[in-house]
């Protein structure tokens, strides 16, 4: 299949390992930010076969993973007032303090998993006696579609549908990881998909500010060790700049029109990271005229607060500080069937990563 099966060849994978081995002269911290890449880079191997003075750190690219504990209780608490929650299936195992969405569902919650929050305005359209919220998790690559089941239902006028908002930013978190008095990081692989959709325009500031090369980058082997090759030739001669490893994807421009349907629905704003904390302007919200879809103003159930798990050390991961198989926890009293944080159970939280592809890691 073009542009997939080529980035899946296995001697141009090797080549380029080749090339990492006699270009790294220093010991180098990299950062993927995706959870998509750390899991290629586990499941494929290619952690191993690094040389050991490329060190990869896992950053915090993982939506569900970085979605408020608070957040999910209130979905609970919505399931639990009987409203129907819709949801991707990623978030329905996540803990929340008390219990997972999957497990409000088991105690009699009508809990919908969906690929589309357009299927959620269809479920409210076919239940005009109940009220309908969507989870509105993700990064700015499912803030375009959830914009747009926002457009749809007030052009429809489906009144009883909502959205419970958790979008979060990948520039000011990546600011915010650089920031920090114990960031070793020394270039980013930046996360494709996010600049699929947002282009490259927003981390031009990053790097003249922190003076770090960001290389945005796929998620296929080859994708993933020409990044890595990419930012280590601009290490090695002491450069920073941006670089477009994913072209055959991302645009410098992005995707024009998903922008701009964002723009009309969405806003800048706050936000809240599970394990983090709050990050300024590092979220959206849903703008005035909009403000009748919002879930938290509708049901006015935005005054839950609830301490994260103390045994877990989540944060701790999803900012580069630790590796999964760190963690005191780590699949002993956390794993998949019983994970104590989100990045044990989401498909693209690194704790999952290196529980299902690394069993080496495990006991090293």
């Amino acid at each position: 299949m073009k542009y997939l099966s080529e980035y899946r060849n296995l001697e141009d994978t090797k080549k380029y390992l080749d090339l990492i081995a006699k270009t790294a002269t220093k010991t180098w911290n990299i950062m993927e930010i995706c959870g998509g890449q750390t899991h290629g880079l586990v499941k494929n191997g290619i952690i191993n076969l690094l040389p050991e003075n490329v060190r990869m750190i896992h950053g915090p690219g993982c939506p569900v993973c970085v979605t408020p504990l608070n957040l999910i209780d209130k979905a609970i608490e919505l399931l639990e007032n009987g409203v129907i929650v819709c949801s991707f299936g990623d978030m329905v195992r996540v803990p929340g303090s008390k219990k997972s969405l999957l497990e409000a569902k088991a105690d009699g919650g009508d809990l919908r998993i969906l690929y589309s929050p357009l299927e959620a305005v269809n479920i409210a359209k076919q239940n005009p006696d109940k009220e309908v919220v969507f989870f509105a998790v993700g990064f700015e690559t499912t803030a375009p579609a959830n914009a747009l089941s926002v457009l749809h239902a007030k052009k429809e006028n489906v009144t009883n549908y909502s959205i419970l908002v958790s979008h979060v930013l990948v520039p000011p978190a990546m600011e915010g990881i650089l920031d920090d008095e114990l960031c070793t990081i020394d270039a980013f692989l930046g996360a494709g998909h996010v600049c699929a959709i947002m282009g490259m325009k927003e981390y031009y500031p990053l790097v003249d500010k922190f003076k770090i090369p960001i290389v945005i980058t796929g998620f296929e082997p080859l994708d993933l060790v020409q990044g890595i090759y990419m930012a280590l030739l601009q290490l090695e001669k002491g450069e920073y700049k941006l670089e477009n490893q994913y072209s055959r994807v991302v645009k410098e421009e992005g995707n024009v029109e998903a922008k701009k349907m964002m723009a009309s629905v969405f806003e800048i704003s706050d936000r809240e990271w599970r394990g983090i904390g709050s990050i300024p302007n590092s979220g959206y919200r849903l703008k005035k005229e909009f403000i009748d879809f919002d879930a938290e103003t509708k049901f006015k159930i935005s005054s839950i607060a609830t301490p994260e798990n103390s045994n877990c050390i989540a944060g701790q991961i999803l900012k580069g500080i630790k590796k999964p198989h760190q963690c005191e926890q780590f699949g002993k009293a956390c794993t998949p069937s019983n994970p104590l944080g989100a990045p044990m159970v989401s498909s693209e939280g690194a704790c999952a990563a290196y529980y299902h592809f690394s069993n080496h890691l495990i006991t090293s």
